[in-house]
Parts: C-alpha cells; sequence; structure tokens
C-alpha cells in the first residue's frame, strides 16, 4: 500500500512523477488510509497539457494498428490484474466487492470494443458527386480527425470504468488525453496509467493528473484542450459548457431514474423479477449510480403486489463491510454524503411521505429505504438522491406513468416493466430520456451502446463508439478530373 511517505506516483506525459503536497486517500467504511499520492503542481500541469497538445498532430497520424495494440495491452492487463483492482475500487471508493469486480470486468470489455473500433473507425465515405452536372468527374472523400487534446475529468463512484470511457475512446481515436481522477477516489485511475505505461504510446498522448477540484478552472479554459469529457455533478457540468462555449463539451450528469411497472406485468415471475431487479439497482453502489432506481411508478392494478415484494426485497439485502464479498450495499463516498440523505428523508417524510422500511443512517452508511406518498416537489424525488433511497408511487394508467416519469428535470434513463411490445414503442416516444431499457431497470448500460441523457442530464453520447465521434469531425476531400 502507498503512504503519505511513499505516495504513488501521477503520470505526467506517460512517465511516474511526484509533486510536493501529499494526497491522502481514506475508506468511507472505516477511515483508514488506504494509499496516497502526490497532487501535480501548476508547472508540472502545464508540462502535461503543452506535451499533448505537442504530439497531437503526430498522435492523430499513429497508425491503428499501434493505437489498437495499446488498447488490447491494457485490455489484458486489467484482466489479469483483475482481483487487485477490484480490491483496490473497494478500498478507496467502499463500493461492496462484487460491484467492484463487475466494475472490472466493464473496464475490461471498454478496452477491448475501443481497440476494437480504433481499427474500424474513420476508414472513410466516398460518394459520388456526379449525380449533379457540376459535380462531373468528381468525388467526396469523408473522414474524422481528433480536434486536438481531451480534458477528461471522472467522478468518485466507478473509479476505474469512467476513467476508461474518456481514456480508451480518445486514444482509439487518436486525441492525446489528460485525464482528472476524482480527490476522493485517484488511485484506480493511477494504476491505470501504470499499465498505459507498458504500451508504446507516444509521449505526451496521455497525463493522469489528480488535481483539485479548485485547480480545474485555467485547465478548463485552455485553448489547447477543445474537447472536454465531464462526468458528474449538474451544476459542475453546465458551468464547464457555460464557460467555454467555443469549446466541444460533453456531459454526462445526475438522473433521478425512474422504473415503470405497468399493468400487464402481473405474473408472479414478473413481479418478482420487477420487485428483485428495483430493489438491487436502487442500492447498488449505495445509491450512487446516476442511472440507479430512485423513483417507482406503478400502475394500480399491480400496485398492492409488488409493494411487499418490492420491501421484502430491499430487505434482503445485506449492507456491510465493502470487503466482505456476502455485502450487497456498502456506504456513501463520506458521511457527508450520508448526512445529506438523511435530510432530505427528513423532509420528505416531514411533508407527509412515510417510510416503509430503512431510513435510518450509522457513519457514511445509510439503510436502504423505501418510501411511499412522497410530495413531487421534495428533493428525494424531484432531484438526485444519489444515496439507497427508493419512492414509490401509484398511477392509474400507462399514460399517467409516463406523465409522471417525464415530471423531471433529468433525462437520462428509464425502464420499463411491461410484456407488451406496443406500450414499449409507446414509451420509446412518450418518455424523454436518453434511453429506455424494457423489462428492466433503468440501470442497465453495455458500454458499447449510445449513453447519455437530456435535458439537465446533460449533452453528447459516451460509448466508445459515439465518444470517438464527439472527439473527431469531419474533414471532406474533392478530388476532380475523375473517370467514374
Amino acid at each position: 500500500m502507498t503512504t503519505a511517505t511513499n505516495p504513488q506516483a501521477f503520470w505526467l506525459a506517460g512517465r511516474a512523477t511526484t509533486g510536493e503536497e501529499v494526497l491522502e486517500v481514506t475508506s468511507p467504511w472505516d477511515g483508514r488510509t488506504v494509499g496516497a499520492t502526490t497532487v501535480p503542481s501548476e508547472a508540472q500541469t502545464e508540462e502535461a497539457v503543452a506535451a499533448a497538445a505537442a504530439v497531437a498532430d503526430e498522435f492523430a497520424a499513429t497508425p491503428a494498428h499501434v493505437r489498437a495494440a495499446a488498447l488490447d495491452h491494457v485490455c489484458r492487463r486489467v484482466g489479469e490484474r483483475a482481483e487487485e483492482i477490484a480490491r483496490l475500487i473497494s478500498a478507496e471508493n467502499g463500493k461492496p466487492m462484487k460491484w467492484a469486480r463487475i466494475e472490472v470486468a466493464r473496464c475490461v470489455s471498454v478496452f477491448r470494443w475501443a481497440a476494437e473500433e480504433a481499427r474500424r473507425f474513420n476508414g472513410g465515405e466516398a460518394q459520388r458527386l456526379d449525380s449533379e452536372a457540376g459535380g462531373a468527374g468528381r468525388l467526396a472523400l469523408t473522414r474524422r480527425f481528433p480536434y486536438g487534446p481531451v480534458l477528461g475529468i471522472a467522478p468518485f463512484n466507478f473509479p476505474l470504468n469512467l476513467c476508461a470511457h474518456k481514456v480508451a475512446p480518445a486514444l482509439a481515436a487518436g486525441a492525446p488525453i489528460i485525464l482528472k481522477p476524482a480527490p476522493a477516489t485517484p488511485l484506480s485511475a493511477l494504476l491505470l496509467g501504470e499499465l498505459l505505461a507498458e504500451t508504446e504510446l507516444p509521449a505526451g498522448s496521455w497525463s493522469v493528473l489528480p488535481v483539485p477540484n479548485a485547480a480545474m478552472p485555467p485547465l478548463v479554459a485552455d485553448e489547447r484542450l477543445p474537447i472536454i469529457s465531464f462526468t458528474g455533478s449538474v451544476p459542475v457540468g453546465w458551468s464547464i459548457r457555460d464557460s467555454v462555449p467555443r469549446k466541444r463539451v460533453t456531459l454526462e450528469l445526475g438522473g433521478n431514474g425512474a422504473a415503470i411497472v405497468l399493468g400487464d406485468y402481473s405474473s408472479d415471475a414478473d413481479l418478482d423479477w420487477a420487485a428483485q431487479r428495483i430493489a438491487t439497482f436502487s442500492n447498488y453502489q449505495g445509491g450512487q449510480s446516476c442511472i440507479s432506481v430512485q423513483r417507482v411508478i406503478v400502475e394500480d392494478a399491480v400496485y398492492d403486489r409488488l409493494l411487499p415484494r418490492l420491501i421484502a426485497a430491499v430487505e434482503a439485502l445485506v449492507s456491510g463491510d465493502p470487503s466482505d464479498d456476502a455485502t450487497d450495499v456498502g456506504p456513501l463516498i463520506n458521511e457527508d454524503a450520508a448526512r445529506r440523505v438523511e435530510s432530505w428523508v427528513a423532509e420528505a417524510t416531514d411533508a407527509g411521505a412515510k417510510v416503509l422500511t430503512g431510513g435510518t443512517r450509522q457513519g457514511a452508511a445509510y439503510q436502504p429505504t423505501v418510501l411511499e406518498g412522497v410530495p413531487a416537489d421534495a428533493k428525494v424525488a424531484s432531484e438526485e438522491v444519489f444515496g439507497p433511497v427508493m419512492s414509490v408511487t401509484r398511477v392509474p394508467d400507462e399514460e399517467a406513468a409516463y406523465a409522471a416519469a417525464n415530471d423531471s428535470v433529468f433525462g437520462l434513463q428509464s425502464g420499463l416493466f411491461t410484456n407488451d411490445v406496443h406500450a414499449a414503442f409507446r414509451a420509446h416516444r412518450a418518455l424523454r430520456v436518453g434511453g429506455l431499457i424494457v423489462g428492466d431497470v433503468p440501470s442497465y448500460r453495455a458500454d458499447q451502446m449510445p449513453y447519455g441523457g437530456v435535458k439537465e442530464s446533460g449533452v453528447g453520447r459516451e460509448g466508445v463508439r459515439f465518444a470517438m465521434e464527439d472527439y473527431t469531425y469531419e474533414r471532406v476531400m474533392v478530388l476532380t478530373g475523375l473517370q467514374l
């Protein structure tokens, strides 16, 4: 384990480097120190940006097989060190081991997809222009080129995989990247840097800098970083975009995901499945996922049969030490976060909501909680809880269910439990979200699919190929005097 006297190096233009100020990383579960790194100085940060800008043209011209080989290498090495990395995630983030292992497996997939996309992306599209008389003898060839270096800003809740979603698409597209991990969870990102350092990628094509949040404005404003990919809170994300309106900014922000259960989803097997999935994915990662189930909207015909199943499924979850393989729900990232959740639940109950199970806090841990009768303007309904809390609402019919789900400033993903394919298509048209998951919770994400939101949930899309498109632009070349 790295310590304050032996801190983990950060990665500046591909080489291991240390700064003067030590950053200790502590466990959300028991407060023990689990590692340490150092904070880059202003001069070191400048060096990383300058190196990225200097290598941008060279890296964009790097053969696809070189970039793909590096991504394949990271994919393989993450898999080889999977258990070690999962324990590191659990230690610094408080994530139960069962979820940390899944995060590592997803990171493997992200780098595998990126290696495959690096080989096939930007093959070029040819277009005959002689479809009009003035285009005789002309052919347009369109290819994609990187805008330039990417500034990737990652959150604490998926400290490995959401870093991978910044790094892997950038490298696959030939764009240098400066990765800023969350100050609470830098160790997983630094280990990812260790694996990148084993490759033959050009110096300057990547850096992992654990700079504090307060030091970000100059990096955000730096014209040498024309692309910003941010995952995190709504206020910070939109303030970044507002501060640099001429940059290309991708924002993956918050949500208050709705799981809708329609009346046709009525067999015992259907309701058992819905209850188990909703209970699990309201509370996985301690509820600290932007697509966790926060609002459960149930059609009247099945409400009274689903609710007891849902409560039983929540109460069956095991809370406790995240290093224990039996644990389903660990702590929040810190005690302040748990206190905030506690205060929001208190606000809802003061306004008339009823706690059906849970509702207590111990340190940074908050007990999985189910609420009923929550006023629409209570924070636990209208904002992003980012904790293990769900509210359950009864609605009369399908149309009312969609209206309730849309009654939100957020629009990331929704889940729809129905056996009616026509209802699925109606929901796909009606729900103002970036993604609809039919037959499951809104928490499902495949790392190769387009992922992102509308409204306050952000702009742009992640998912390897879709991020690569965001990091690049089309450039057309017209060839003249050809015999087509």
